[in-house]
């Protein structure tokens, strides 16, 4: 069973620090040093609104890869909504900070972060920085998000994951705003386990590639935090209607019949039908050609960037879904992409941006 919102403590210590309502604060929570001896913090920012409320973390990098969260907590930390919040935001834009620095999606153990919750201070370096975050952070929190991308030279297209049984993650998940959501299975040793069992519903946003920015997906990530904080109550409600995203309960990757070089022939987000030609795959001598047919309907939500592709590769991830959808992955575009003339990327009033 999901807690109710916590309201904010008088005093709220995070990292060995106090923090009192009204207040911000910049923490670094240690970790284990590298074997040269530098050291290493994961890096937060604590707001605390002067009135009391939920508290929320938001953190990206926890494969240390995917950067396009990171960017989407700057912007959401500069924010002048943030000024006039109730309840206590935590962000945390690198959890990951070994595998940030050296661009890959693991710890220097070889493990994933995000397979190694709770963690355990008697453990591996993985296992303490988890059980870590767990203490440090999610244990104070009343709700989460947890930002991602896809994995190198692999788009995704916005997407929320979550536990859509539980009614809160589901409440949130259709506040955020994302055009397509996921019905996943809680994975163990993620994250979203770990913080379920402690009564804490996360959400966990999907958009982009690895050691990517994309600014249409940048923008909607903003905007989707910000819709889920309204709905909580930690900033005023808006009158925009947000628009309930399509579900889907099942995804499959598609695969490549063949070795080869690949051709796509439909963007991420494309409605494709089943038995339809979404890409084909060539020699390089152009003598053999086969064509790739996706063997579900769906929405293609994920894809290989990589043109070279061996017999069993994954090409194309395809959410299905159940009957018919007002599905308008233009309008997604046109809400959320610059304008032509636009001068500042991070002034969101310049674009017409629904809910």
């Amino acid at each position: 069973m999901t807690k109710m919102p916590s309201k904010n403590a008088k005093v709220l210590t995070i990292g060995g620090q106090e923090t009192l309502p009204g207040q911000q604060y910049i923490i670094e929570i240690p970790v284990a040093p590298t074997y040269t001896h530098d050291n290493l913090s994961i890096s937060l920012k604590v707001i605390r609104g002067k009135r009391p409320g939920p508290v929320m973390f938001v953190c990206a990098a926890i494969h240390g890869d995917e950067i396009n969260g990171v960017e989407i907590i700057r912007r959401l930390l500069k924010d002048p909504l943030l000024e006039r919040m109730r309840g206590t935001l935590i962000a945390i834009p690198i959890v990951n900070v070994y595998g940030f620095i050296n661009h890959t999606r693991y710890l220097p153990d070889g493990r994933d972060l995000n397979r190694s919750f709770p963690g355990s201070s008697r453990g591996s370096l993985t296992g303490r920085i988890a059980q870590t975050f767990l203490n440090e952070v999610v244990a104070h929190c009343s709700h989460g998000i947890d930002l991602h991308t896809g994995a190198r030279h692999r788009s995704n297209f916005p997407q929320i994951r979550a536990n859509l049984a539980d009614e809160a993650t589901l409440a949130m998940t259709e506040a955020f705003g994302a055009p397509l959501a996921i019905d996943a299975k809680i994975r163990d040793g993620s994250l979203r386990q770990a913080a379920g069992d402690m009564g804490v519903p996360v959400l966990l946003y999907e958009s982009c590639e690895a050691l990517r920015f994309d600014e249409t997906y940048i923008r909607a990530g903003v905007k989707g935090v910000l819709n889920v904080m309204r709905h909580l109550g930690m900033l005023r409600k808006s009158r925009a209607r947000i628009k309930p995203p399509v579900i889907s309960r099942s995804t499959s990757w598609l695969r490549a019949p063949e070795s080869g070089i690949l051709r796509v022939l439909v963007p991420l987000g494309a409605e494709v039908e089943k038995g339809q030609t979404i890409g084909f795959i060539a020699d390089p001598l152009g003598v053999s050609e086969v064509d790739v047919v996706a063997e579900n309907a769906g929405i293609v939500i994920g894809r290989t960037n990589l043109p070279l592709v061996y017999e069993g590769d994954a090409l194309f991830h395809i959410a299905e879904i159940g009957g018919r959808t007002n599905w308008q992955v233009d309008e997604f575009h046109e809400n959320y992409g610059p304008v032509e003339d636009e001068l500042d990327p991070e002034d969101l009033s310049q674009a017409p941006i629904a809910g």
